[in-house]
């Protein structure tokens, strides 16, 4: 089992590195070359034969017993020497090769547990931190919500006792205008004006036309009385001063007392004439009087009845 690198830190990452003697570009394709080339045909060339050198000079025996050459005890020696000191050798490096991998794998496990520890540390501290920050924002808002009401408080304060001040004058002026303008007001005085007074004066103003009429009618009536009247008067004066025209006036005496009768006619028609106003004052008071005594009993039934109209 091979050991694997650890997990890079938040924030980096790894990185495939070359660690061979020599480097290579390394690419996601070969690069390719295509490449053409046109040889002659040639015949097959024939085998080389195997060489034998020429023998020269003479042979020689010689006879070699047994041990006198090579022994195989002594000559075995140190060849296994050799191959027991490698097996050894390749046996301690792979003993070493397991402890190293061992401590490496020991010292991963101590910084994994360490990065652990020191990631769990860091994030502890930020959310210290955090709750730091958010405590400190929350009492700076208390703070300033404190701040607030008590500025609103103090401007509530000034402004209550600022329209005291204000509406210590203001109260009793509105209500003397309310009043003055009549929002305030006596039901029974407010009836009586509303009520009984357009009540009253609508009777008077009847009772007045009345009288009016009656006088119009009144005046109507004595114009034609005096109209007819003083026709008549004038028929009757006419005729008698035809009579008078026709009378002979023959001699002086005659004349004389003629004269003395239209002397004595004329106080007559003078008394005739004068009649008809001695008549007409005559019957003017009477008129007059009656009118009057109508007035005077009609303004004391108002009265009675405006009497009434207050007691009730």
């Amino acid at each position: 089992m091979q050991p694997r690198t650890p997990e890079p830190v938040e924030g980096r990452e790894h990185v495939h590195v070359q660690t061979e003697l020599y480097l290579e570009e390394i690419s996601d394709r070969v690069i390719e070359v295509d490449v053409e080339c046109q040889t002659d045909a040639f015949l097959d060339r024939p085998p080389t034969p195997l060489f034998i050198p020429a023998k020269t000079g003479r042979d020689v025996d010689t006879q070699i017993e047994e041990g006198e050459l090579f022994d195989f005890d002594i000559e075995v020696k140190p060849m296994l020497e050799v191959l027991i000191g490698k097996t050894v050798e390749q046996a301690l490096l792979e003993v070493m090769e397991e402890e190293e991998l061992a401590n490496l794998w020991a010292h991963q496990r101590a910084y994994g547990e360490l990065r652990n520890t020191e990631l769990a540390e860091v994030q502890r501290l930020e959310e210290q931190e955090r709750r730091y920050s958010e405590e400190k924002e929350r009492r700076k808002r208390q703070q300033m919500q404190v701040l607030q009401k008590q500025k609103e408080t103090t401007e509530k304060i000034a402004a209550r006792a600022f329209a005291q001040r204000y509406l210590a004058d203001l109260i009793p002026s509105v209500f003397n205008n309310l009043r003055e303008s009549g929002y305030f007001y006596d039901p029974v005085e407010r009836d009586i004006e509303t009520e009984f007074l357009p009540w009253l004066m609508t009777e008077v103003e009847e009772a007045l036309e009345k009288k009016v009429l009656g006088r119009t009618v009144l005046d109507s009536l004595i114009c034609t009385v005096v109209g007819k009247r003083l026709d008549a008067f004038s028929h009757k004066l006419s005729g008698q001063t035809e009579a008078c025209a026709e009378e002979p006036s023959s001699t002086d005496t005659a004349q004389q007392p003629a004269g003395l009768t239209e002397d004595a006619s004329q106080p007559a028609v003078q008394k005739e004439v004068t009649d008809q106003p001695v008549v007409e004052e005559q019957f003017l008071p009477h008129i007059s009087l009656q009118l009057e005594e109508s007035d005077q009993a009609e303004m004391e039934d108002f009265e009675t009845e405006e009497q009434e109209g207050l007691g009730a």
